[in-house]
C-alpha cells in the first residue's frame, strides 16, 4: 500500500505565502515524476507544477516566477513554495507522484488534498 499526504494548506490574504507539503509512504521502491495539481470549484483539475527524479521542474504559466517546486528523494518528500498568492490560486490542491511499489508495477497516486484559500 502507498499513501500520499499533503499538509500546509490554509488561508492567506494575497501577496502572502503557503509551503505545501507531501510525503510519500509504503512499500516504495522507486519514485519518478511527482507533481502538484490543482481543482478549484467547478472546474477541472490542472497542472500546478512537476519535477522530475533529477529535479527538473515544469509549471504552468500562471504561476512561474511564483511558485517553487522541490524534493527531498530520501524522504519521498515534495514541497511547493507559494510566494505572491492571488486570489485565483484558491483551490484544493493535490500531489501525486508515480510510484513503484514492492511486487507491483509503476502506478500513479494521489493525495486526498488540501484546501488553500487566498482572500482579497
Amino acid at each position: 500500500q502507498v499513501q500520499l499526504v499533503e499538509s500546509g494548506g490554509g488561508l492567506v490574504q494575497a501577496g502572502g505565502s503557503l509551503k505545501l507539503s507531501c510525503v510519500a509512504s509504503g512499500s516504495i521502491v522507486s519514485i519518478n515524476s511527482m507533481g502538484w495539481y490543482r481543482q478549484a470549484p467547478g472546474k477541472q483539475r490542472e497542472l500546478v507544477a512537476a519535477i522530475t527524479s533529477g529535479g527538473s521542474p515544469d509549471y504552468t504559466n500562471s504561476v512561474k516566477g511564483r511558485f517553487t517546486i522541490s524534493r527531498d528523494n530520501a524522504k519521498n518528500t515534495v514541497f511547493l513554495q507559494m510566494n505572491s498568492l492571488k486570489p485565483e490560486d484558491t483551490a484544493v490542491y493535490y500531489c501525486n507522484g508515480d510510484i513503484l511499489r514492492r511486487f507491483s508495477s509503476w502506478m500513479t497516486y494521489w493525495g486526498q488534498g488540501t484546501q488553500v484559500t487566498v482572500s482579497s
